[in-house]
């Protein structure tokens, strides 16, 4: 009788249904779903998979995960999901994860170092193969992981931590980069508004924009702290507005801040870039659709993230955590004054 006609069990479909329905034993249709350990005949193998498909079964993925002594799971920590740029990284760290064979556990922090610390301890209670984290804090401590045995990499972090792998640009030479670029506009005042992290401190993004105009003979334009956000970037640019001593260009630390300031910038009757210059950081699709459109300092998403889980499944295999570092590419638009 063939495969398709035959009637599925009641209740849970086990993996001795479906030997028993292809004429295998159950250790061939192990060989089957995991892929080994033994080769299985190409006709055999086809067999097993029509007769999973018919029963509709599904391996037991705990059970699976003690034999394997791997999860196939990765957990992937960020600030705030509805940033593009966070969003448009879980997509690529999903794409790489899966082409590797493993799954992906997506949190939010909501930018809160406790909810961090919450969402990294739930993760390694789910003994994930691995995270790759967004870490708010300077000098992040995670036993959880260690006594786990579970790799992190972390994403954009100033410098080397201990028994971390990370991944990430070179802040400050993007920053100059931007910097350079509104300079050679003729702009003289410039100024910077950037996001504050979690534990009070400004990343490299400062540096590099005070180094641009030092070396330029230019004294340093006005500043501005908010958060990564939208609303973070208009109220920095109406605070930048009012000055009394108003700024021709702004370097905004990331792409939505700067989609706020420009908002910030039409509200007020002046225009981008004639009246203010705008130049960005992080190369997400909010750049590219914004009015005018962003020139923005893009970062190598697509390499990071499989930088990333490459950098887990290394150290899992008994690799030493390293530090990589991507360079950054200045793509010219329209808010700079370029055409």
């Amino acid at each position: 009788m063939p495969i398709s006609e035959m009637h599925t069990p009641r209740g849970p479909v086990t993996r001795k249904d479906v030997a028993h329905h292809a004429g295998v034993s159950t250790a061939v249709v192990s060989y089957v779903v995991n892929g080994g350990p033994k080769k299985v005949a190409p006709a055999t193998e086809a067999k097993v998979r029509e007769a999973i498909r018919v029963l509709g079964y599904r391996p037991n993925a705990a059970a699976r995960a003690l034999k394997l002594g791997s999860s196939e799971t990765i957990g992937l920590v960020m600030p705030d999901n509805f940033n593009p740029f966070f969003a448009l990284f879980a997509h690529s760290v999903e794409e790489a994860a899966g082409a590797r064979g493993y799954s992906l556990l997506l949190a939010n922090s909501d930018s809160d170092p406790d909810r961090e610390r919450g969402q990294v301890r739930n993760l390694a209670a789910r003994q994930v193969d691995g995270v790759v984290l967004f870490s708010l804090m300077d000098e992040p401590d995670y036993a959880e992981l260690e006594a786990a045995e579970i790799p992190c990499v972390l994403l954009n972090h100033p410098a080397k931590a201990p028994g971390f792998s990370s991944v990430g640009v070179d802040l400050e030479a993007a920053a100059r980069t931007a910097v350079e670029h509104l300079i050679g506009h003729g702009h003289r005042i410039i100024a910077l508004a950037i996001g504050v992290n979690a534990s009070g401190t400004v990343d490299e993004r400062r540096q590099g924009w005070s180094r641009a105009l030092a070396d330029a003979g230019l004294a340093e334009g006005p500043e501005d702290y908010g958060l990564f956000t939208l609303a973070g970037g208009y109220d920095a640019g109406r605070r930048l507005l009012a000055l009394e001593e108003r700024p021709t260009a702004i370097f905004a630390s990331s792409d939505v801040q700067a989609v706020g300031i420009m908002r910030a910038i039409h509200e007020s009757g002046l225009s981008v870039p004639g009246d203010i210059a705008v130049v960005s950081f992080d190369g997400t699709i909010a750049a590219e659709y914004a009015w005018p459109t962003l020139t923005t300092v893009a970062q190598p998403v697509q390499a990071m993230a499989e930088a990333a889980v490459a950098a887990l499944v290394d150290v899992r295999k008994g690799g030493e955590p390293q530090h990589q570092v991507f360079p950054t590419e200045l793509l010219i638009r329209q808010s700079c004054g370029c055409t």
